[in-house]
């Protein structure tokens, strides 16, 4: 495609757009961040889940069902982000 052509068709897009509908895109844009957040968080949880489990094998399962838990919660967290942007896009 040409490049001309490309920029010709985003600038009428933003053209239509509202100051509302700007608002929205960069409040959509944050609440997806709260995925990437959920996941830097499981991601420690398990790392540290795994040390503990190589320090002290015999709280394995201790450890192994405290650490779902919390992975739980926090992946309900991502998920209402989720739910959040694909609504103010909407």
């Amino acid at each position: 495609m040409d490049f001309m052509l490309v920029l010709q068709n985003v600038l009428s897009f933003l053209a239509e757009l509202s100051v509302g509908d700007g608002l929205k895109a960069i409040g959509a844009g944050l609440a997806v961040f709260t995925g990437f957040a959920a996941a830097i968080g499981e991601g420690n949880v398990a790392a540290h889940a795994v040390d503990a489990m190589a320090r002290q094998p015999e709280m394995a399962g201790t450890i192994r069902t405290t650490m779902l838990i919390g992975q739980a919660v926090s992946e309900t967290t991502g998920l209402y982000g989720l739910i959040i942007a694909i609504l103010l896009v909407m």
